[in-house]
C-alpha cells in the first residue's frame, strides 16, 4: 500500500469519524465542521431526487480522496514538453470520476472545498480548478513529502492563486530582455567562433530568466550571497547574462588571448568561475560566484555546500537565511551520479547543512546520445530528490512566466523551511552534446522536432505583441541593441587583440596570503604553561557529567603525563596542537567517519555522558575568545563530505580545517575530489586550499584494505609544489605540523599519512619539551656518529621503529644510520641532501619501506634520490603486487620481519623471496 493511499484512508476515516460525532451531536464538532456537515443534509434530499451514486459524507469523502489526488499525481497530466514527444497522460485513469465513485451526475453538485471562496463549488468547476494548478505547465510533486506543515504551506501558496503567474510588465519586459541576452549571446558565438565548443544553452535558454528571478528575490529576502555550480552546458551563458563577466573576457578566451600575468596551466573556458557583485532592481546588492568545475558532473555539488557553510559562519547566521547555494544540472547526470544523492542527503546534518539548496535541473531530455528511457529507472529524472522529501516543480521551459513564477515560490520555500527545493526545467537541448556533434545519429525524431520549433525568445516576443504589452518596433530594437554591442566588443578583441585583464589576487578572507611554497622555517612552538593549561581544560570534566570510566582513565593519565614531561602519545599531541590554535584565536573543524571518537578510539574529542547522552567538547573551554573546535561524525561517504570540507577551505582560509577518512584507502572513494579539485585548483583556477587530509596508514596484517592510504597515489599527483604528503613518526612532529599549516602565509592542501599501531606504541611519545621548542622536520637525521656508518637506511613511516629495533638487536648502532623522510612533497631536496652528506663513510645506500615495490615511496623518490646524491639506493621491501597487502596476519608478519631483517642485515641479499603460490613473501632488494 503506497502512502497515498494511507493517506487518503485516512481522510475518509476522519471525516466519517467527525460526521457521525456530529449526527449524535452537533455540538459536539468544531464550528468549521459543523457548516461542512450541514452542508451535508441540505443537500441530501435534493441528491436522492437527482438519483445521485454516492450520498452525504461518502460524497465528500470521495472529493476528499480526487482533490488529493491531484495533488499527488496531477503532473501525470501536466503540459511539460516543449517538444510535445512525451504527452501528458493519465495511466491507468487514476484522476477519472469513476475512480472515486462518482459519476457525470455528480459534476454539477456543491461540495465543500477550500479551493473557492466561499468554500463551496460544483465538482465541475473543483476539477477545474485542480486542473488549472496542477496540469498546465507546471507539475508539482509535494505529497510524499510527510511534515503536514510544509503540504498546507504549498497548498496554500498554490491553489490559491491556482499557481498562476501574475506578472506585471517591467517583470514581462525584464524577461523578454534576458531572453534576447541568452539566445543572442549564443547565436553570436555560433557565427563567430565557427567550430568552437561552448556547451549551448539553447533550447533552455529560460535558465537566464529562471536565475534572474531568484537572484531578485533572493534579495528581497535580504541574501547577502548566491553560490552557484553548475556543469559546462549553458556555462558561458550564464557567465555572462548572470554574473556579469565581461563579453570582452570570454571572446578573448575564445580567441586565445592569455592574460600577460598567467600562471598554472588553465582551463577550458566553460570550466572556469567567477564572481561578482550584482545590484537588483530594487538596488540591492547581493554577491554571486559561480564555482569553477571539471567535466566531472555533480563533483562540484558539494564544493559548493562547503563554500557557502564556510560564507554563512562569516556572515554568523545561525538560520543560514543570508547565503544560498545554487546548484544547476543536467538530466541525466542528476539521475545517474551517485554524488547527487550523497550531497542530498547533506542537507540536514548538523555538520553539513546550509539552509537548504536550490537546485534546478536543465532538463534537456537526453544525456550525451542516450535517451531517458536508457538512463534511469524512474519516471523523472529528479525522483532521488524525494529521498530528503522536498518539494519537487516540473515546469515547461517554453513558458517563461511559469518559469519565474517557480523560482520566486522555489526560493520562498528555501527560506521559510530551511530545505532543499529542486527545479526540472524541461527544454530541450539544439544542437548536440557539443556544437561539432551530429544528435539526429541517434536520435533523428527528437531532432527532426526541434529544427522545426521557433526559439523560446521568438515565442515569448510574439505572446507579449499579441497581448499588446511589446511591440515589434521595441522588439525589433531590443535584439538589434544587443547584437550592436556584442559586434563592439568583438571587433575590440578580435581586430585589436586586446589581452584578457590578469585575474585578480587574492582578495577577500585570502588577503595576505601568497601563491607558492617556501621551506622557510616556521616556529611553532608553545609555552609550556599553555600546554599544560590546556591539558588541564582538555582532562578535568566537570563532576556532573558521567564520563566512561576508560577514557576517564585517559585523561587522569594525560594530567599525569605533563607533569612529568615524558610520554606524550599521538593523541595527546593532537590535542594540545588542537588547544593551542584556539588558545590563539584559531577555530579548527574536523569532520569524516566516527571522528569525534576516533576509528582507533584514540581522540575523543566529543565526550557523551553515561546517564544523559549529553555531549561535552572539552576543547571548547580552551578559548577566552569563544573561539571553538567543531568536531563531526559524517555520513557514510568520501566524496561528498571531503567534497564538503574542501569547498570550506576554499573560503576559510584563517581555520584549521581536516578531513578524516575511517581508513586511508577509502580515500579513494573520494578519488575525483583529489583528482579534479584538491591536487589541480590552484594550478587550473588560481584556488588555493588549506585543507587536510588524515589518511590511517600503516602494514599491520589487517589486510588489503586497511593496510595502505595508497601513498603512491598522491605521489603521483605532485607537481609545481601543489599539494604537501607527510608521514609523520611523533607525536611532536604531527603537532609541529598541524601549526605550521595556518601559521604560514600561504595554503597548500596536506596529506599526512596518520598512524594506527604507533598511536600506542611506547616507542612512538615525544617529550613535553619537544612541543615547547622547534618546529616541523622534513627530514629527521640519525643521531649515531657519521664517521663509522657503513649503511643508510633511509625509510618513512612506522617501519622506522621495527628497523631500530632490530639494528639494536643484532648490536649494529654504530654501523648502520636509520633517517626518516617525514615529507615526501614537496622535496626536502636541501635538508635531505645535508644529512645525507654526514655520512661520506658510507657504502651502501638503501630505501627500505613496508609497501610493495609497486607501491609506497620508492618509485617517487629512487630517481630524486639518484639526482640528489649520485648514489643508486637499493630498494628493500616487499615484491610488487596486484594488491596492496595479504590477508594473512601469518603471512604479514613473516613479510615484516624479513624485510627488516634485509634492511638491517650482515649484507643486502640479490633477491630474498620466500614466495608462496600466490604472493612473493617477502623482501625484494634490487637497484632500480
Amino acid at each position: 500500500m503506497n502512502r497515498s493511499t494511507v493517506a487518503n484512508r485516512w481522510n475518509l476515516e476522519l471525516i466519517e469519524e467527525n460526521y457521525q460525532r456530529w449526527c449524535r451531536d452537533s455540538t459536539s464538532v468544531d464550528p468549521t465542521w459543523q457548516a461542512f456537515f450541514e452542508g451535508y443534509e441540505l443537500a441530501i434530499s435534493s441528491e436522492a431526487q437527482a438519483g445521485y451514486s454516492i450520498e452525504g459524507g461518502a460524497a465528500q469523502a470521495a472529493v476528499t480522496r480526487l482533490i488529493d489526488a491531484y495533488r499527488e499525481i496531477g503532473h501525470y497530466l501536466a503540459d511539460l514538453d516543449p517538444l510535445k514527444l512525451n504527452p501528458p497522460g493519465d495511466p491507468g485513469n487514476l484522476l477519472d470520476i469513476s475512480a472515486f465513485g462518482l459519476t457525470e451526475a455528480d459534476l454539477d453538485r456543491t461540495f465543500h472545498t477550500k479551493l473557492f471562496d466561499p468554500p463551496q463549488a460544483t465538482l465541475r468547476d473543483l476539477i477545474a480548478a485542480l486542473k488549472e494548478t496542477y496540469c498546465r505547465t507546471i507539475g508539482v510533486e509535494f505529497m510524499h513529502i510527510r511534515n503536514p506543515q510544509v503540504r498546507a504551506w504549498l497548498v496554500e501558496r498554490m491553489e490559491g492563486r491556482r499557481n498562476r503567474p501574475n506578472l506585471n510588465i517591467r517583470q514581462k519586459r525584464r524577461i523578454i530582455l534576458k531572453l534576447n541576452a541568452a539566445e543572442l549571446f549564443e547565436t553570436f558565438l555560433h557565427t563567430h567562433y565557427v567550430g568552437a565548443k561552448r556547451f549551448s544553452l539553447e533550447g533552455g535558454e529560460t535558465l537566464i530568466p529562471l536565475l534572474d528571478a531568484l537572484i531578485e528575490q533572493s534579495a528581497r529576502h535580504g541574501v547577502k550571497e548566491i553560490v552557484l555550480g553548475m556543469p559546462h552546458r549553458g556555462r558561458l551563458n550564464v557567465l555572462a547574462n548572470t554574473l556579469d563577466k565581461p563579453y570582452g573576457m570570454i571572446f578573448g578566451e575564445f580567441e586565445d588571448n592569455q592574460p600577460e600575468t598567467y600562471a598554472g596551466d588553465g582551463d577550458v573556458k566553460y570550466h572556469l568561475g567567477f564572481s561578482a557583485d550584482h545590484v537588483t532592481v530594487d538596488n540591492h546588492s547581493i554577491h554571486l560566484s559561480l564555482t569553477p568545475n571539471p567535466s566531472h558532473l555533480e563533483a562540484v555539488n558539494p564544493v559548493v555546500e562547503g563554500r557557502m557553510r564556510a560564507k554563512q559562519r562569516r556572515f554568523q547566521n545561525s538560520d543560514r537565511r543570508l547565503g544560498v547555494p545554487v546548484l544547476i544540472h543536467g538530466d541525466a547526470a542528476f539521475a545517474g551520479q551517485g554524488l547527487v544523492a550523497e550531497t542530498l542527503n547533506l542537507s540536514q546534518l548538523k555538520g553539513y547543512r546550509t539552509g537548504g539548496t536550490v537546485h534546478i535541473v536543465v532538463n534537456n531530455q537526453i544525456g550525451f546520445t542516450t535517451s531517458p528511457v536508457d538512463s534511469r529507472s524512474t519516471r523523472y529524472c529528479t525522483d532521488v530528490a524525494k529521498m530528503i522529501e522536498v518539494p519537487i516543480f516540473h515546469v515547461n521551459g517554453e513558458d517563461p512566466e511559469a518559469v519565474v513564477y517557480v523560482a520566486e515560490l522555489a526560493l520562498d520555500f528555501r527560506e521559510t523551511f530551511g530545505q532543499d527545493v529542486v527545479i526540472d526545467l524541461v527544454c530541450y537541448r539544439k544542437h548536440g552534446h557539443n556544437e561539432n556533434d551530429e544528435p539526429a545519429f541517434t536520435q533523428p525524431i527528437m531532432y527532426s522536432a526541434i529544427q522545426k520549433r521557433l526559439t523560446i525568445r521568438e515565442l515569448y516576443t510574439e505572446q507579449l505583441i499579441t497581448s499588446g504589452e511589446l511591440s515589434r518596433e521595441e522588439a525589433d530594437t531590443i535584439a538589434e541593441t544587443f547584437s550592436d554591442k556584442l559586434q563592439a566588443v568583438y571587433e575590440e578583441v578580435h581586430d585589436h587583440a586586446a589581452k584578457i585583464p590578469a585575474t585578480p589576487g587574492f582578495g577577500g578572507p585570502w588577503k595576505g596570503f601568497k601563491p607558492g611554497y617556501s621551506f622557510a622555517p616556521t616556529e611553532t612552538g608553545v609555552p609550556i604553561e599553555t600546554l599544560k593549561a590546556i591539558t588541564v581544560k582538555t582532562s578535568v570534566i566537570p563532576e556532573s557529567f558521567l564520563v566512561n570510566p576508560k577514557i576517564k582513565r585517559q585523561l587522569d593519565a594525560r594530567l599525569k603525563t605533563i607533569e612529568t614531561g615524558e610520554g606524550l602519545d599521538w593523541g595527546f599531541g593532537e590535542t594540545l596542537a588542537f588547544g593551542s590554535l584556539l588558545a590563539e584565536g584559531i577555530p579548527v573543524r574536523l569532520s569524516g567517519q566516527d571522528s569525534r571518537r576516533g576509528t582507533f578510539s584514540h581522540r575523543h574529542a566529543v565526550l557523551v555522558d553515561g546517564n544523559t547522552a549529553e555531549t561535552y567538547v572539552p576543547l571548547n573551554t580552551v578559548s577566552d575568545k569563544g573561539t571553538e573546535i567543531c568536531v563531526y561524525d559524517s555520513l557514510l561517504s568520501e566524496a561528498a563530505v571531503l567534497g564538503f570540507d574542501y569547498g570550506y577551505s576554499l573560503d576559510e582560509p584563517n581555520m584549521l580545517i581536516l578531513w578524516e577518512a575511517q581508513f586511508g584507502d577509502f580515500a579513494n572513494g573520494a578519488q575525483v575530489i583529489i583528482d579534479q579539485f584538491i591536487s589541480s585548483a590552484e594550478s587550473k583556477w588560481g584556488r588555493a586550499s588549506g585543507l587536510v587530509m588524515l589518511l590511517p596508514h600503516g602494514y599491520e596484517g589487517q589486510g588489503p584494505e586497511h593496510s595502505s592510504a595508497r601513498l603512491e597515489r598522491f605521489l603521483s599527483l605532485c607537481a609545481e609544489d601543489n599539494i604537501q604528503v607527510v608521514n609523520a613518526t611523533t607525536p611532536a612532529q604531527y603537532f609541529h605540523l598541524l601549526r605550521r599549516q595556518v601559521k604560514r602565509d600561504f595554503r597548500k592542501p596536506l596529506v599526512v599519512m596518520t598512524p594506527k599501531q604507533l598511536l600506542r606504541r611506547k616507542q612512538a611519545v615525544s617529550s613535553l619539551n619537544d612541543f615547547v621548542t622547534g618546529r616541523f622536520q622534513e627530514v629527521i637525521d640519525d643521531s649515531v656518529a657519521p664517521d663509522r656508518v657503513k649503511r643508510v637506511v633511509l625509510c618513512s613511516g612506522k617501519v622506522y621503529y621495527d628497523l631500530v629495533n632490530q639494528r639494536e638487536k643484532s648490536n649494529k648502532t654504530r654501523e648502520i644510520a636509520i633517517l626518516r623522510l617525514e615529507q615526501f612533497y614537496p622535496w626536502p631536496a636541501d635538508a635531505l641532501k645535508a644529512a645525507l652528506g654526514r655520512y661520506r663513510s658510507a657504502r651502501e645506500w638503501v630505501w627500505c619501506q613496508e609497501e610493495s615495490q609497486n607501491m609506497g615511496g620508492w618509485t617517487f623518490t629512487a630517481p630524486r634520490l639518484r639526482e640528489l646524491t649520485g648514489q643508486d639506493f637499493q630498494y628493500v621491501g616487499r615484491d610488487a603486487s596486484a594488491s596492496p597487502a595479504t590477508g594473512s596476519h601469518t603471512v604479514h608478519d613473516r613479510e615484516q620481519e624479513e624485510l627488516v631483517e634485509a634492511a638491517i642485515g650482515a649484507a643486502i641479499p640479490h633477491l630474498v623471496s620466500a614466495k608462496p603460490a600466490a604472493r612473493s613473501a617477502v623482501a625484494l632488494t634490487s637497484k632500480e
